[in-house]
């Protein structure tokens, strides 16, 4: 007698092509190319399998490429916050810059026409990262080593404003922009007035 196969053990194998069959086609046909219907066949899995676990196409490739985020935008907490900043947003520009920033673009681009994307990219992406640096920017706060005036979330933008700017309209080579020099300016308007 054959033993039946394990549905959770099919499930997760499924999920793990499905996951890489997206990203791997972002990356080599470019994201606008990206179907549902060669996600599934790539995979190996049926339409009606992706359709069951992800409402659209940018809601999976969001959830290919957060995974392969993976902990490199995580924050420092060394003490020094502008080190700990430009730790931080260094890691972020070279994501940016690779297969993972190119996936990205599509999805943010095709938020801009699909509430639903747009609310994923928030939740899964924005969100998180927003309250992990003003978490680590409160700390600062509290060390006095920022102003306590400014609301956290502000500066949260402010600091990583530039990078999305270069990134998403291509003002200037995202690979050349410098986190310490511009972490530095952003702080000398953050840092407490003697």
């Amino acid at each position: 007698m054959t033993p039946e196969p394990n549905p959770v053990r099919r499930s997760a194998r499924s999920h793990r092509a499905i996951l890489d069959a997206t990203f791997d086609l972002a990356v080599r046909n470019g994201y606008s190319k990206l179907t549902i219907e060669a996600i599934a066949a790539a995979a190996g899995v049926g339409k009606p399998t992706i359709y069951r676990w992800w409402p659209s196409k940018g809601v999976l490739a969001l959830e290919s490429i957060n995974e392969r985020m993976g902990t490199a935008t995580d924050f420092p907490d060394t003490g020094d916050v502008a080190a700990d900043l430009a730790s931080q947003i260094d890691n972020v520009v070279r994501l940016f810059c690779s297969d993972v920033g190119a996936v990205f673009k599509g999805v943010i681009a095709e938020a801009q026409g699909d509430p639903q994307v747009a609310a994923a990219v928030r939740e899964a992406i924005t969100e998180p990262r927003t309250r992990q640096c003003q978490a680590r920017l409160e700390r600062a706060v509290a060390a006095g080593q920022l102003r306590a005036d400014i609301p956290t979330r502000m500066m949260v933008e402010q600091l990583y404003g530039p990078i999305y700017y270069r990134f998403l309209l291509g003002t200037e080579p995202l690979a050349d922009y410098d986190a310490h020099t511009m972490v530095e300016r952003a702080l000398e308007g953050l840092r407490p007035r003697l």
